[in-house]
């Protein structure tokens, strides 16, 4: 502590000698302080003074300060906005331009300004509220554009059906005018001409290409305005709705919906009206649809890109095809009228190419048009059926008379007719057919030339062509004239007469074939040597009618003779004969002789077996009227007189009625009649039943059961006035000689049956 204590001090000092050493210079100071109080007061005020007065001057400084910062704030805030509004108003005016262009209905530049909003200028402004507003509209104006687009395009589907058929009928009028064009062209060019006919629609055909006409500024308009489709339709709401779509990124289901709508209409336009087959009309609207409906697929095919393609129409075409020929053949079944169908017929060429200027395949038209030919020539046949009954029916059936020249050249023209001894002979004169043979004649011509009709402008070679004329004629004389002259010969109320000319008409028709193979191959320049040619039967058809006509005289005189023999009235009881022949048979006679004079007109064959048949069916009727069932007994003077009747027959068959008999060849018609009643006239039957078989028999032709019938009526004693009631007063034995008699009849008619 000491220590301590002595160290305190030891510091103790050296504080007070540190303090001593300072002390004057701290009383310096704080004089030197004091004095300085006074000049800071001073110094103060001053500062104070001068403050204030800088206050004062500053203020109107600071306010205007104050005032630049804030004009300084302002402007940079207007300048923030400026830049931002310069990005803002590109967006605003873009889409005032997508509602202008909307509300103008320009929906694809629409589309445009839509993706431009979408991908430029939102993006730069997206932060804004009104942006996404917008951003949030633009996929509901979308599916309002395509909403529009496609109600435009069910407009622009419910249009084409409406005009396909003016479109269709434009389209067929300027292909037959181009037909008609190209068919004068070919004559003119036959003809040497250089200088062309005429100008189709005011200038000079081209290929046919569609729609797609790519016309000159040079080139002159034509005096007839002709109508596209373009012209009738309006394709933009197509051409639209495809790039609305194509831009909306849904190419495929708009493709989709048009090519189903448009299958749709197809099978519409397919669907024919059930009474179209009544009138050319209905068909042309039917063929015009169709046409109308193809060109417009056609334009859409080539002025899009995809819309419909190639394999789309083909399958369309083939699908309208199957239908169209289904339809066709159908109704085409239905026409009974020839002028019809060949109206049909051109209207089908017509549209065939039509189409195949298109581009499209029509072969199978063509073939349908062969199966519709047939239809043709079945209503022609038919027609003409009709105009051969007219014909027959006002026909007198007498050789036609000409008073002079000019009647004769007029018969001739119409029918090839030429022979010398009559050509010779002066006026007035006969010429050997009857009236229908110029007629028919000029009708087979007339209907060649319609058959001919059909045949034009279906692509056929000439050979073909005529070929299908002969065929076509040969079914018009095979089968249509040829039933016609079976029904005529067949009509009752044809008579002998008639017949007889019917055959001299055949018979110069027939030679008349050769001239109607002469104006065929007139027709078609195809020569008649040529190889596959088919040839007319017309040879056939007139022999048959002649054979038929031939044996229908033959059938009628003998139903004439039958009638002859029911008037026959004989009293089978008789005593005897009155002498002379019966009535009937004269008249009979007479009639034959009257209808053989006829006969001299025909060939000398037919003259001949319709005689030997007359007299051979005589004498078979007289040999059943004594062998009638009905027919009880007999007496001798009934055979008498039978056999007066029998002798005229003879006399009648020995005067030659028709010439060219050799001999007696007519008289042996009634040559088993003459043995038999001579028979029984002589009453030999010892020599009948000696020679019986023999070659040498006089009796030959008498057959045993017809003699043992003939007997047994005379035998028979159960009747009054039987004339074997005298035998038996007179003659017993000759009795029982006539029942021997019968007894070997018996024998040799069952020997005859136990031989067969």
């Amino acid at each position: 502590m000491e220590k301590l204590d002595a160290r305190i001090r030891n510091h103790d000092r050296e504080i007070e000698k540190m303090c001593n050493f300072h002390h004057q210079g701290f009383v310096d100071a704080i004089t030197e302080l004091l004095k300085v109080r006074a000049d800071a007061e001073k110094l103060m005020g001053q500062v104070t003074d001068t403050n204030q007065r800088l206050q004062e001057a500053g203020r109107e400084v600071t306010a205007q300060t104050e005032e630049v910062i804030r004009c300084r704030l302002q402007q940079r805030n207007m300048a923030t906005t400026v830049e931002k509004l310069q990005l803002c108003i590109p967006a605003l005016e873009m889409y005032s331009k997508l509602k202008e262009q909307l509300e103008s209905k320009r929906y694809y530049a629409a589309l445009k300004t839509m993706e431009q909003l979408e991908n430029v200028y939102i993006p730069r402004v997206s932060k804004y509220r009104f942006c996404q507003i917008m951003a949030e509209t633009l996929p509901k104006l979308r599916e309002e554009i395509k909403e529009i687009s496609m109600s435009d395009l069910k407009d622009f589907l419910e249009s084409i059906r409406k005009h396909s058929d003016k479109i269709g009928e434009t389209a067929m009028r300027q292909a037959q005018q181009h037909r008609t064009f190209i068919s004068a062209m070919q004559k003119q060019a036959s003809l040497g001409c250089t200088k062309p006919l005429y100008s189709l629609n005011g200038r000079t055909p081209t290929q046919h290409n569609g729609l797609h006409r790519e016309e000159g500024a040079e080139e002159e308009e034509s005096e007839e305005q002709v109508l596209t489709a373009q012209d009738l339709v309006d394709f933009s709401p197509v051409y639209r709705c495809l790039h609305i779509y194509t831009v909306l990124g849904d190419r495929d289901s708009f493709e989709n919906y048009y090519r189903k709508q448009r299958k749709k209409q197809a099978r519409l336009v397919l669907q024919p009206q059930s009474n179209m087959h009544e009138t050319v009309e209905g068909y042309r609207k039917y063929f015009n649809q169709i046409v109308g409906f193809f060109v417009v697929e056609d334009h859409i095919l080539h002025a899009t890109q995809g819309l419909v393609t190639r394999a789309f129409t083909d399958e369309l075409w083939n699908m309208a095809l199957s239908k169209i020929i289904a339809v066709l053949r159908t109704h085409s079944s239905y026409c009974s009228d020839p002028d019809l169908v060949l109206e049909l017929k051109n209207m089908i060429v017509i549209f065939a190419d039509t189409l195949q200027g298109y581009g499209f395949t029509v072969n199978r038209l063509f073939d349908l048009l062969f199966e519709i030919r047939d239809q043709y020539n079945e209503t022609l046949l038919k027609k003409w059926a009709l105009v051969f009954r007219e014909i027959f029916e006002q026909d007198n059936y007498s050789p036609i008379p000409v008073e002079t020249e000019e009647e004769y050249k007029s018969v001739i023209s119409r029918f090839p007719f030429h022979e010398a001894e009559i050509e010779k002979q002066p006026f007035p004169k006969k010429l050997p057919m009857s009236q229908s043979v110029p007629q028919i004649y000029t009708q087979v011509k007339e209907f060649i030339y319609a058959s001919l009709k059909f045949s034009e402008s279906l692509h056929r070679s000439s050979t073909e062509i005529d070929d299908m004329l002969r065929k076509s004629t040969n079914l018009l004389l095979t089968r249509t004239l040829s039933g016609c002259l079976q029904n005529l010969i067949k009509k009752p109320h044809i008579g002998l007469t008639e017949l007889v000319q019917i055959i001299i008409n055949t018979t110069h028709l027939e030679q008349a074939c050769r001239y109607l193979e002469d104006f065929i191959t007139n027709i078609t320049n195809v020569s008649p040597e040529t190889i596959h040619t088919t040839r007319l039967y017309g040879l056939a058809t007139f022999k048959d009618a002649r054979h038929a006509a031939e044996g229908e005289i033959y059938t009628k005189l003998n139903q004439k003779i039958d009638e002859f023999i029911q008037l026959a009235d004989y009293e089978w009881g008789m005593s005897e004969s009155d002498g002379r022949a019966s009535g009937y048979l004269m008249d009979l006679i007479n009639f034959l002789r009257s209808t053989f004079q006829v006969f001299t007109h025909l060939p000398g064959k037919v003259a001949q077996t319709a005689c030997m048949s007359a007299c051979k069916h005589l004498a078979s009727s007289l040999l059943q009227m004594l062998l009638d069932p009905d027919l009880k007994q007999i007496s001798l003077g009934a055979i008498q007189q039978f056999n007066l009747d029998v002798i005229q027959c003879e006399l009648f068959a020995s005067s030659e009625p028709v010439p060219g008999f050799q001999g007696d060849t007519l008289q042996l018609a009634f040559i088993d009649l003459r043995q038999l009643l001579d028979l029984f006239m002589v009453w030999d039957w010892s020599t009948y039943l000696a020679d019986y078989g023999q070659p040498t028999s006089k009796y030959l032709r008498v057959n045993p059961s017809t003699a043992l019938a003939l007997l047994e009526k005379m035998k028979d004693t159960s009747k009054k006035n039987n004339i074997f009631s005298q035998f038996r007063k007179n003659d017993r034995d000759k009795q029982k000689l006539i029942e021997t008699v019968v007894k070997q009849l018996r024998s040799l008619v069952n020997g005859m049956s136990q031989h067969s």
